[in-house]
């Protein structure tokens, strides 16, 4: 199958590239940069150069490929809204371009969306529809309904915290802020969970979408339901001889920055339906322990 993927330099594209080519598929790589270009090279990937604010060239990629994996987004908090707004518009011209084909689009979504979709404290499970009025709710629901006009289009709802070397995500920013702030913080008790899942598990899960996947599935890209906020805070203490300490909830922006409504939520996510539907098992380290071997404390 040749696959083009989007976002295919970043944390989880590039172990998405090797997943893909190592089970004997052609990848096609979208590359903004002669940086990006060289690295899908590389890998052993084929080179589309654009980006995705430049739908015809989206267009072009995904009419050429067999199957369309969409990691791409655009990280700019500083306009959140903007970078939902691209993302809604990329996904309506790759869906364009595939429609009727019968070809696979694997769109990637987040359980965030799900627990901001439904009552606190549920475990969240891949038959929830989530509100297309939360960030990225409408991307989500029109790849859902791509499959009502010819495409096997499938989303993977990937953990908040998607851990393993390179990892320069939320974990990360947690160890800088504590050691800037000279301790490790949790909000209340830290009874609140975040699921996890590792990078090359997810990579995995990618692959058996894009092959199997059925048209209109929801899937869950979560190794654990949920880790408690409390055990992340301590090891990260742990690590770094700094104290782990509970904050209040009114204290949470201040200390985590845009992150504190994060580091309160409570995201508890079943991937029960994901597992059996496609016979994936996550296998490699959970999050404690793969904090635990130390890499990511060794800047």
């Amino acid at each position: 199958m040749r696959v083009f993927v989007t976002g295919a330099t970043g944390f989880i594209g590039s172990a998405v590239v090797r997943e893909l080519i190592d089970a004997g598929h052609r990848v096609v790589g979208l590359a903004r940069s002669d940086k990006a270009a060289e690295s899908l090279s590389a890998a052993g990937a084929e080179v589309h150069r654009g980006s995705l604010e430049d739908l015809d060239s989206l267009h072009k990629g995904a009419v050429a490929a067999d199957g369309v994996i969409h990691l791409g987004f655009k990280t700019d908090f500083s306009d959140f809204a903007g970078a939902v707004a691209a993302d809604l518009r990329a996904v309506e011209t790759l869906g364009a371009a595939l429609e009727g084909t019968g070809k696979p689009f694997v769109f990637t979504s987040g359980t965030l969306l799900v627990a901001w979709s439904t009552p606190p404290g549920l475990l969240g499970t891949e038959d929830v529809a989530v509100d297309s009025a939360v960030p990225r709710g409408a991307a989500e629901n029109a790849v859902i309904s791509l499959a009502e006009r010819g495409v096997r289009a499938s989303v993977v709802r990937l953990a908040p915290t998607v851990h393993g070397p390179g990892d320069h995500g939320f974990i990360p920013m947690l160890i800088d802020i504590a050691r800037g702030k000279g301790f490790s913080a949790y909000v209340g008790d830290g009874s609140n969970r975040w699921p996890a899942v590792h990078r090359l598990d997810a990579a995995r899960l990618y692959r058996l979408a894009v092959e199997s996947a059925p048209a209109g599935s929801r899937l869950h890209g979560v190794g654990e339901e949920g880790v408690p906020f409390r055990d992340i805070a301590g090891i990260i203490g742990r690590r770094l001889n700094l104290p782990a300490i509970s904050i209040s909830r009114e204290e949470a922006e201040a200390h985590f920055g845009f992150l504190g409504s994060f580091a309160s939520s409570d995201n508890p996510m079943s991937s029960a339906r994901t597992q059996e539907r496609l016979g994936w098992h996550p296998a490699h380290p959970a999050l404690i322990p793969d904090l635990e071997q130390g890499h990511y404390f060794n800047n």
